[in-house]
C-alpha cells in the first residue's frame, strides 16, 4: 500500500528515451505506466536535469553498451511526491537529487557500483517521474533552486571527490583546472572556498575573463601557449602545481604531468580528446607524485558537497536553460563546445 499522502503528478507523465538504430539518436517521449511503490522506494517529480559530456557520448552513439529505448542523463533534481511504507529518510515535499551510482552509498568504490550508474547501462533521469530507492537520494542544498541543484550529481560530486575526499586540497595549495566546463568550474569554486590558488587553462580569452571574475588567480590561453605546462611552472616559480584536474585526455595528459610539483596529484577525470592517454611512469616516479582515477563519487561525497555549498553559498554556473521540448538544442550547444559551466533542461 502506498503512503496516504501524495503530491500531484502530471496526469499522463512521460519519460524521454533514445530512438533510432545507429549513429546519433533522437530523443522522443514515451508514456509512463503507473508504478506501485515498493516499501523502501520513493517517487520523485523531476523538475530539472543537466547535461554532461558523457550524455553527449550516449546520444551520439559513442558510449559502449547503449541502445534505443534507454532513458538518458544522470543528473536531476526534483520533489518527493510519494513514499513507500518503510521509507524513513524522506517525506512528501522534500527536495532531492538521485546519486550518479545509486548502489554506492559510502565507503570504498566497488566494481559492481559502476553498473548502477544512471543513464549508461541503466535508465537515467530524463523523465517526469522517477522511482528510486530511498538510499539513492540526497537532499539538495537549501541555498539552490532545482536547476542549480541539478548540476551537482556528476560534475559537482566529481570535483569534490577529486579535490577534497581524495586530493586533500587545502589552503595555500595550487590547483590547475583545464577548461571551463562543469567539473572545472566546480573545482575552481571549491578550491577558492578552501583558500587554494587556482590556475585555469582555456582557448578562449572571453572565457578566461569570466573565469577570472569567478576567482581564478592565474589563467593560460593554451592556443597562445601550446606548451602550457611551461607557463604553469613559471607561475609557480618553477615548483609546479600541487593538483591537476585532468579533463582533456591524450592531448593534455603529458602537459599535466609536466606541470606537477613534487608530491603532486593528477585527478584523471576526462576524456575530451579520446581514451588513448598512457601513463608516464618516469616523471610520476621521479616526482613521487600520484594519479587518482576519479569516477564521480558516493552518496556520502554528495552529502558533504551539499553541506559545503550551503556553508560557502556557492552558486553553480549555468550557461543556458532549455525547456525539455528544446533538448536537442541543448545538446547542440554542448556539441559546439561554446558553453561556460553547465547546461540545464527544465521539465
Amino acid at each position: 500500500m502506498q503512503h496516504p499522502h501524495r503530491l500531484a503528478m502530471p496526469s499522463a507523465p512521460v519519460r524521454y528515451e533514445l530512438a533510432g538504430s545507429s549513429g546519433r539518436y533522437e530523443i522522443r517521449s514515451a508514456p509512463l505506466a503507473e508504478v506501485q511503490l515498493g516499501p523502501d522506494q520513493v517517487e520523485i517529480r523531476v523538475v530539472a536535469v543537466s547535461l554532461n559530456y558523457r550524455d553527449l557520448l550516449v546520444v551520439d552513439g559513442a558510449y559502449p553498451g547503449v541502445s534505443a529505448g534507454l532513458s538518458p542523463l544522470s543528473d536531476a533534481a526534483g520533489i518527493v511526491t510519494a513514499v513507500g511504507d518503510a521509507v524513513t529518510r524522506w517525506r512528501v515535499g522534500d527536495r532531492v537529487s538521485p546519486t550518479f551510482m545509486p548502489t554506492w552509498s559510502d565507503g570504498p568504490f566497488a566494481r559492481h557500483h559502476r553498473a548502477s550508474a544512471l543513464g549508461g547501462e541503466t535508465d537515467g533521469v530524463l523523465s517526469e517521474r522517477l522511482v528510486m530507492s530511498e538510499q539513492a537520494l540526497v537532499a539538495i542544498p537549501e541555498s539552490l533552486d532545482f536547476a542549480e541543484a541539478a548540476t551537482l550529481p556528476c560534475a559537482g560530486v566529481t570535483a569534490w571527490h577529486a579535490l577534497v575526499a581524495r586530493g586533500n586540497l587545502s589552503h595555500g595549495k595550487t590547483l590547475l583546472v583545464q577548461g571551463t566546463g562543469g567539473v572545472s568550474l566546480f573545482g575552481l569554486q571549491i578550491a577558492k572556498a578552501l583558500g587554494a590558488r587556482v590556475i585555469l587553462t582555456s582557448s578562449s580569452d572571453a572565457k578566461i575573463e569570466r573565469a577570472r571574475a569567478l576567482g581564478a588567480d592565474e589563467t593560460i590561453n593554451y592556443r597562445t601557449h601550446p606548451t602550457w605546462h611551461e607557463q604553469a611552472l613559471s607561475l609557480t616559480d618553477g615548483e609546479g602545481v600541487d593538483h591537476v584536474l585532468e579533463l582533456g585526455g591524450p592531448d593534455t595528459y603529458a602537459s599535466s604531468i609536466a606541470s606537477l610539483a613534487a608530491g603532486g596529484v593528477v585527478s584523471q577525470i576526462g576524456v575530451l580528446t579520446g581514451f588513448g592517454a598512457q601513463p608516464l611512469l618516469g616523471p610520476i616516479q621521479g616526482l613521487n607524485a600520484d594519479i587518482h582515477g576519479i569516477t564521480v563519487g558516493s552518496r556520502r561525497h554528495f552529502e558533504e558537497l551539499a553541506a559545503f555549498i550551503d556553508l560557502h553559498r556557492i552558486k553553480p554556473v549555468i550557461d543556458a536553460r532549455f525547456p525539455v521540448a528544446k533538448i536537442s538544442e541543448a545538446f547542440d550547444l554542448m556539441r559546439a563546445g561554446g558553453h561556460f559551466g553547465k547546461i540545464v533542461v527544465e521539465l
